[in-house]
């Protein structure tokens, strides 16, 4: 990941200061992961669908919570944890809330950096802060005063002056403050007019002297300085969002999804990424956009015309190309001889410059191979984003009525199209791994397009019944038993998918570390179906089915001579060896999910099915 275990702790530590205080208020948070739960009670509404209720309620226990690292916050909860700071420091240092205020601002809104500079040296944290104990001047009760800035004089209750008592007329205080506030942020550490001051103009001063709208912008800054001095927390990059995300130090993902339904990197603030690093999206952007891609398309695609050295591209079936004018020099596009002398040019020799231009296209076809099932799936997780939205919206209410069905029944759903969101988006930034994953290691390789794969085929299945399945309960009213056969599917399908899903992102986290890179490894699957396989077993392999490999070793050959086949990479191991030398894997394969587990497992590493008896 972006950030280092270390790194981790260290905010952890610097984020639990400052909030400790307002641990109670986290409960009024609009939480990132919040999901509805289905209700105990209905479970008795039909003693019939007992066992079809209870494992729906099964299933979606063991479906996680799709985002469990993050708090967002709307601008109240940022207000409310801004006022119990300032409470705070006020009643601890006994100061008005006015200097409490500016004290924060200060020290990065930190309680404790506050605290502790208060009480180290009080008269050095005034100074530092512009928080004068008397005034500097004394003005008299009665008479005129001049203003040194418009050098008029004004009467005693024309004048307004901060801590430091230097006076200004009511006028050039209101010009002052509204032209600072126009400025930027930078009004909240204005300053007294007079150049050799430092005396704090509080917020108290500037109400006095703004319209509302500009009382409206100069709180603004103070709940923008609040956000950008927290460590843990960052505003939402989405387009017109006002809601902040605060991180849950400690965090392996960094994956955050606001209320706006834009889902970024709280580490980068790029779009969500797992399980790739920042590092390799920062890479994967910048080629997506890089002129260098046209250049290469350029090489690949072109060859310079002899004459000029102007790219042409072949758009005609003959060899007979001629240059564009004024150029119009005519030659053979297989060996760039002038056409007038041509003749055969059937020999092989040597060329550099075609060594380099077959390169060229071979690079340019591996990078649109990659980019195209990226670009295609990040369009498929933004279709699938809108289609969630859609269901949340408008088709359960309507499938619970034509189904007769409470709400609280069709949360499978919701939990499905978030799962293929969430699927969608972790695929598409593995094709960015896949182009920058190494070629010197065909056995890591192997592991990731085989992982890779799995996942999409399950994905696929999940998003097709999530899609297709569906539409004829929205249409008429079916039969129940049809309706309990495609929630019982479908629930299934969000599951396997899940765990085909986590098993690639912990193994590209780890940087496909589970293979022993001592050479190349090709997949194989058996599933098989075992008469004692337990009903959810059954259910998924009847459902989803299985993918099958073939091999090229013969397994039968192998056994005679006292060795066994790994199920995985099909390496043939010597009778004695535990796990496969070659992946580390063992050889039997789960009948429901079709992993292949350590050879000494009970139950299955991925769905947590008990090994069947052979």
């Amino acid at each position: 990941m972006a950030a280092s275990d270390e790194d981790d702790k260290h905010l952890a530590h610097e984020d639990s200061d400052d909030d400790s205080y307002n641990d109670d208020t986290d409960h009024e948070l609009l939480q990132g992961n919040s999901r509805a739960d289905y209700d105990d009670d209905d479970d008795d509404d039909d003693d019939d669908d007992d066992d079809e209720i209870a494992l729906e309620e099964d299933e979606t226990l063991n479906i996680p919570r799709l985002h469990d690292n993050f708090s967002v916050l709307k601008e109240a909860d940022i207000r409310q944890r801004m006022e119990e700071s300032i409470d705070q420091v006020s009643s601890v240092l006994s100061v008005s809330k006015v200097e409490a205020s500016v004290l924060l601002l200060h020290y990065n809104w930190s309680v404790s950096k506050v605290h502790d500079a208060w009480f180290a040296d009080e008269k050095q944290a005034r100074e530092k802060a512009g928080l004068l104990v008397k005034p500097l001047i004394e003005l008299p009760d009665h008479g005129y005063i001049l203003c040194v800035i418009c050098l008029e004089s004004f009467p005693r209750d024309g004048f307004k002056s901060t801590a430091c008592g230097h006076p200004y007329c009511n006028d050039c205080w209101s010009k002052y403050i509204k032209t600072a506030i126009a400025d930027g942020p930078g009004s909240l550490l204005l300053k007294c007019p007079e150049p050799s001051c430092h005396a704090a103009v509080g917020e108290d001063m500037v109400g006095l002297f703004v319209s509302e709208e500009e009382k409206n912008k100069y709180s603004g800054y103070f709940v923008m300085s609040y956000i950008e001095e927290s460590k843990m927390i960052k505003w939402c990059p989405g387009p017109g969002c006002e809601n902040a995300i605060k991180f849950v130090a400690g965090s392996e993902n960094f994956d955050v999804s606001c209320l706006c339904s834009h889902s970024f990197c709280w580490n980068c603030t790029q779009e969500a990424h797992r399980p790739v690093d920042c590092e390799t999206v920062t890479k994967w952007m910048s080629k997506n956009s890089s002129e260098a891609e046209n250049v290469n398309y350029i090489l690949a695609f072109t060859k310079p015309c002899p004459k000029c050295r102007r790219p042409i591209e072949k758009n005609m079936g003959c060899s007979h190309m001629t240059c564009r004018a004024p150029c119009n020099f005519q030659f053979c596009w297989l060996c760039l001889q002038d056409w007038s002398r041509h003749g055969a040019c059937n020999r092989y020799e040597e060329n550099p410059e075609e060594q380099r231009r077959k390169k060229a296209k071979d690079y340019v076809m591996r990078y649109t191979h990659y980019f195209e099932r990226w670009a295609t799936n990040q369009k498929s997780m933004k279709k699938a984003a809108a289609d969630l939205q859609n269901v949340q919206n408008e088709q359960i209410e309507i499938l619970g009525r034509i189904q007769a069905e409470p709400e609280v029944q069709l949360k499978f759903l919701t939990e499905a199209w978030q799962r293929i969101v969430e699927c969608r988006r972790v695929l598409t930034w593995t094709y960015a791994y896949g182009y920058y994953l190494s070629d010197e290691d065909p056995a890591k390789r192997n592991l990731f397009e085989y992982l890779q794969g799995e996942a999409e085929s399950g994905l696929e299945r999940l998003h097709d019944c999530a899609e297709k399945d569906l539409l004829p309960f929205l249409k008429n009213q079916q039969p129940s038993k049809k309706f309990i056969e495609f929630r019982k599917k479908l629930l299934v399908l969000t599951r396997v998918t899940r765990n085909y899903f986590e098993n690639l992102v912990k193994a590209l986290q780890n940087g496909l570390s589970d293979v022993n890179s001592q050479g190349s490894s090709s997949v194989s699957k058996k599933p098989k179906r075992d008469p004692t396989m337990t009903n959810a077993a059954a259910d998924a392999v009847a459902l989803i089915g299985a993918r099958s490999f073939d091999t090229n070793i013969n397994e039968s050959s192998a056994t005679a001579q006292g060795s066994w086949i790994c199920a995985y990479c099909t390496y043939v191991n010597d009778v004695s060896a535990t796990n496969c030398t070659m992946c580390g894997r063992g050889p039997w394969t789960c009948d429901l999910c079709t992993f292949a587990n350590l050879r000494t497992s009970s139950t299955c590493a991925v769905c947590s099915e008990p090994r069947q008896p052979n």
